[in-house]
């Protein structure tokens, strides 16, 4: 009897495991598919935040780099007048020269006007180009009446 009633305790122990197994599983499952909800919804939230940003950041450099485009216009139309008072032969190099800051002026602004967002990666290349080549716009129109004889 000792023996039946122990066979019947451990049979009813294995049972009452492996339904609690069981039940544990799949609360596991539930559980994992949660999380994987909330690291979607993470994720999705992130890449808008991303975008934002990258959007935000294209707006204010657009605005620091026409804000410069419009100096150097000015740069521009102040060295034309200077050059005006200049002799026959300083004022056709001084105007040649003037046409290629002008021209280079005109495509940084052409430039910055046609850039479409393709990502990240892209945008910092743009934007390193473009401050470079605005860089040696300015350093130009600086050195634009220093005569290096």
């Amino acid at each position: 009897m000792k023996k039946t009633i122990l066979i019947l305790a451990v049979t009813v122990f294995m049972a009452g495991a492996m339904l609690s197994g069981c039940r544990s599983s799949a609360e596991k499952a539930e559980n994992a598919r949660e999380k994987v909800q909330d690291a979607k919804e993470k994720v999705v939230e992130a890449t808008q935040e991303l975008n934002q940003a990258l959007n935000d950041s294209i707006q204010q450099f657009r605005k620091e780099s026409e804000e410069k485009i419009i100096t150097y216009e000015k740069s521009i139309a102040a060295f034309k007048s200077l050059i005006a008072k200049e002799t026959a032969e300083n004022k056709a190099r001084y105007e040649k020269k003037l046409a290629e800051l002008e021209q280079k002026n005109s495509d940084m602004k052409k430039k910055l006007e046609e850039y479409k967002e393709e990502g990240i990666d892209q945008w910092i290349s743009f934007k390193n180009e473009f401050n470079h080549d605005m860089d040696e716009l300015g350093k130009a129109l600086k050195d634009f009446t220093v005569d290096n004889k």
